[in-house]
C-alpha cells in the first residue's frame, strides 16, 4: 500500500509541475517571444554561454522538458536540466527579490523542489519511463 501511494504521489507530482510549467511559462517563452527576454537576462548574469543559447535552452526545457515530465518519459534527465534551469532562475534571476506568496522566486523554489525530487526518485511506476527501462544481460 506505501508503494501505490508513493507511485501515486510521484504521478500527481509529475503532472502538476510538468504540465505546469509547460503550459503556464515554456509555452509563452518559446512561441510568445520569452525566449528574447530570458537571453537578455542571460546577458546581464554574465553566464560563459552565448545568452541566445541560453534563452532557446531555458524555454525549451520549460516547455518541451515539461510535456515530457508530465508523462513520465526520460523523467530523471528532464527534471535534471529542469532543476539546473530552475537554480538559476531561483538563486541568480530572483536572488535579490524578497521571498513572498506569489513572487517569482517562490514558484522558482517550487518547481526546484519538485525537480530535485524527480531527479532523485524518477517518475514512478505511473510513468513511461518503466517501458524503457533496460536491463543488463545476466541480471
Amino acid at each position: 500500500m506505501a508503494e501505490l501511494g508513493r507511485n501515486l504521489g510521484l504521478l500527481a507530482l509529475r503532472l502538476m509541475a510538468g504540465a505546469g510549467i509547460a503550459a503556464l511559462h515554456g509555452y509563452v517563452k518559446v512561441f510568445g517571444g520569452g525566449h528574447v527576454w530570458i537571453a537578455q537576462d542571460a546577458a546581464k548574469l554574465g553566464l560563459p554561454v552565448p545568452p541566445e543559447v541560453l534563452g532557446w535552452a531555458s524555454s525549451l526545457t520549460e516547455f518541451l522538458g515539461g510535456i515530457l515530465i508530465a508523462v513520465g518519459l526520460g523523467t530523471r534527465p528532464m527534471a535534471l536540466l529542469l532543476l539546473v534551469n530552475m537554480s538559476v532562475a531561483a538563486f541568480m534571476h530572483h536572488a535579490p527579490d524578497a521571498l513572498t506568496a506569489g513572487s517569482g522566486k517562490e514558484l522558482a523554489l517550487a518547481y526546484w523542489a519538485a525537480a530535485l525530487t524527480l531527479t532523485l526518485t524518477g517518475g514512478g511506476s505511473f510513468a513511461l519511463d518503466r517501458f524503457f527501462t533496460f536491463k543488463k544481460k545476466g541480471k
